[in-house]
């Protein structure tokens, strides 16, 4: 529990800090307790929401008191820390992305911002997996943890009104990209035809937080093949297994 706040937020509100700073640990903790109590929730829990470093939970006070689930969660906390598991199985789901060109017109200033080329910031952009932190901003965009400070570069200056979907930036430290058609101001660098959001599936996002996204380089034509098969709701993409510091208390 070092470290940890218990805070209210509003009558039916619990928010969970642990920690004042950004680390894929320290989300891991987060999402991890995000579980637990999703698993023993009889109806009195009505929402999570996992952040980069807390859990806001939405709860019931007709079924039950802050006084219990503040309880639950420091009980819970106290047990995966006396069980932390060790490594735990995550999702990693690949992201065709089309670089440069019309899909990515801030690539060359990416490249000369760092001093290094464009296929240099596509190989270093496509070499890791990311976390997912959170999603937000707009439905379904993830905010990644984990990219290479080789390619960090500032926003843009003045944002742009309309970026068109599946657009992937950088800001900053961080990448991204945008499922649905939204103003924004990361530099953009390609573009994938994958839908990550659809409003009309029993589950309209294609990640949550806590799984990993990796970047995969792809052709104009394949670019088009995969929109073609998304658009039809045909699309599957290729998810591979990762295995994590599993923990509460990693």
């Amino acid at each position: 529990m070092e470290g940890v706040r218990i805070l209210a937020a509003g009558e039916q509100g619990l928010v969970v800090e642990f920690a004042n700073k950004i680390e894929a640990g320290i989300n891991r903790q987060v999402h991890r307790l995000s579980g637990l109590l999703l698993q023993q929730n009889q109806g009195e829990i009505k929402e999570v929401v996992p952040t980069y470093r807390s859990l806001l939970v939405y709860f019931d006070p007709a079924q039950i008191t802050r006084k219990l689930l503040t309880d639950r969660v420091i009980s819970l906390i106290h047990a995966a820390a006396d069980d932390d598991s060790g490594l735990a199985v995550a999702k990693v789901i690949s992201i065709p992305v089309c670089y440069g060109g019309e899909f990515g017109p801030d690539i060359a200033y990416v490249a000369q911002h760092n001093g290094i080329t464009e296929a240099e910031v596509i190989q270093i952009h496509t070499s890791v997996p990311y976390l997912v932190y959170m999603l937000g901003f707009t439905p379904g965009f993830p905010y990644l943890g984990g990219m290479s400070e080789k390619i960090a570069t500032p926003r843009l200056q003045k944002p742009r009104t309309c970026i068109p979907a599946g657009s992937v930036g950088i800001a900053g430290s961080q990448t991204g990209f945008y499922p649905v058609e939204s103003p924004g101001g990361w530099q953009l660098i390609g573009r994938t035809p994958v839908k990550a959001f659809n409003p009309k599936a029993d589950n309209p996002f294609l990640f949550a937080a806590g799984d990993y996204l990796q970047f995969q380089p792809i052709g104009v034509s394949e670019y088009e093949e995969i929109a073609a098969k998304a658009a039809a709701g045909l699309y599957q993409p290729v998810i591979r297994d990762l295995k994590v510091k599993g923990g509460l208390n990693s």
